[in-house]
């Protein structure tokens, strides 16, 4: 069955006005399961003025009281956890694993947006000057634009609207038309636990949709999260409108294993790094970095556990990865695998030629696995996002971090070692934000910020992490006072 996505305004679902436009695949089966419409500007800017009105009388709610509904939803979410992560795999196409994993980070944010509310208290100080007081205090801003990508379709928001709602302001999400079901299904449990009506809104649609949200003076930030380009036209347009911005953008992670490193011990930690939600995750590991002592026995270890895996349809047990995206996205995939060939680099295992029997319609590519790269290849910087390894040898520890930080993307890095020293200086002298040390994906439990440098973030203050958010979505008020 082929479905329209509802829109969710008033604390409940509304048919969109605008024309249907795009598709939601199975990307297993290849199968148009729904389509998405793109919102009109009159269906944007009604969302958001009523998000506003809402914003005044909830700005006013006490924080426990805020607190009350978190926990409620928090609640449902568990006991939808199952329905709302097939929902995932089928828009998606990761494992029910996976998306199980999508869904409980989702569900601690949560839980860390109700402890962040303790982070807003502000402070004073009596007799400044004599008979003088001071103090600051944190107050809600008012409507806050989410704008959410394909590949985490229920973390990625709650990166962002629990903090925004747990201070006092509203939110207005508009999710990747690529994945909308997921976020679609979680907002009938926002009704359901008590979050009052237009505190949070939930819009279908695409870049217009985008434009939108951006264009209207009653939406005072933004959180965004997606590719460096768009992360880039976003922040851009966004700052110039005078509003707050958070904008997570593009990556290429390099993992380096040193000679010292417990091979039998990290090697399938090392694998899940590359191939785990096929390779669509800006933690993903994509540059595996090698010296010459360790590469051949790396490179050995490395291909026999990607030849291992089982590609296939994510609900199935055994599956360990699913399909990419879309056909397009498939294609493009291709295009760098045959980039590398024609550069020069050394394909050991191609995942072009993979074929599922069982669902000759999907969108999969197996693992890949090149030999021979180097950082000016194409292969070897521009962001993938998808199942493709491309292994560089460096001569020495001191030329991998020159390779790192070679890169104008900064969003994680890895380093796998039994050495102290060598893990500190890693930590000390790798720009990227998030840096695993014998972990393949350094990604931040919900109460630390979502770091990231250079081209793979633009703003101020990172997603997630209490005291990140107390931040962004407040701000300061500072009364000094004198009776007589």
């Amino acid at each position: 069955m082929v479905r329209k996505i509802l829109n969710y305004v008033e604390n409940k679902y509304v048919e969109p006005e605008g024309k249907e436009k795009y598709d939601v695949f199975n990307p297993a089966f290849g199968e148009v399961i729904a389509k998405v419409a793109e919102a009109t500007r009159e269906e944007v800017d009604r969302a958001i003025d009523l998000a506003h009105e809402a914003y005044l009388k909830w700005s006013e709610v006490p924080i426990p009281e805020r607190i009350k509904t978190l926990f409620k939803l928090e609640t449902l979410m568990w006991e939808n956890l199952n329905e709302i992560s097939e929902i995932t795999t089928n828009e998606h196409g990761k494992t029910f694993e996976d998306a199980k994993g999508d869904l409980i980070r989702a569900i601690q944010n949560v839980e860390s947006a109700a402890a962040a509310t303790y982070h807003i208290m502000g402070r004073n100080n009596k007799d400044i000057a004599r008979g003088i007081d001071e103090e600051m205090i944190k107050v809600p801003l008012g409507v806050f634009g989410i704008i959410s990508p394909f590949n985490f379709p229920s973390m990625v928001p709650f990166w962002f609207f629990p903090y925004a709602i747990a201070l006092g302001n509203t939110v207005v999400i508009k999710q990747s038309e690529k994945t909308p079901m997921s976020m679609e299904k979680i907002m009938e449990l926002v009704g359901k636990a008590g979050i009052p009506p237009n505190v949070v809104q939930y819009i279908t649609g695409g870049r217009e949709a985008v434009d939108y949200i951006l264009e209207n003076p009653k939406i005072v930030g933004i959180s965004f999260v997606g590719s460096t380009p768009v992360a880039k036209a976003v922040y851009s347009k966004a700052h110039s409108l005078k509003k707050r911005v958070q904008a997570g953008a593009s990556a290429k992670n390099f993992v380096l294993v040193m000679p010292d490193a417990k091979l039998d011990s990290v090697i399938k930690n090392i694998i899940s790094s590359f191939y785990g939600n096929a390779g669509e995750r800006c933690l993903a590991g994509s540059v595996l970095v090698t010296l010459p002592e360790n590469h051949d026995k790396v490179l050995k270890a490395f291909l026999e556990e990607a030849k291992g895996i089982r590609v296939g349809y994510g609900m199935e047990k055994d599956t360990y990865m699913g399909p990419v995206i879309r056909k397009e996205h498939k294609e493009k995939i291709e295009e760098f695998i045959e980039s590398g060939v024609e550069q020069g680099a050394k394909l050991l295992l191609d995942g072009r030629k993979i074929r599922i029997d069982k669902y000759p319609k999907g969108f999969f590519l197996g693992p890949t696995v090149f030999d021979n790269v180097t950082v000016d290849m194409r292969i070897g910087n521009e962001e993938i996002f998808g199942p493709v390894a491309s292994v560089v040898t460096a001569k020495s520890f001191d030329q991998a971090i020159d390779l790192i930080n070679s890169s104008r993307y900064g969003n994680a890095s890895s380093i796998y070692t039994s050495s102290g020293f060598y893990a500190k200086e890693y930590v000390k002298r790798v720009d990227a934000g998030n840096i695993g040390v014998n972990l393949g994906v350094a990604a931040p439990i919900s109460f630390y910020p979502f770091a990231g440098m250079k081209e793979s973030f633009y703003g101020e203050i990172h997603p997630q992490g209490g005291d990140e958010h107390v931040n962004f979505f407040t701000d300061r008020k500072v009364v000094i006072s004198r009776w007589y």
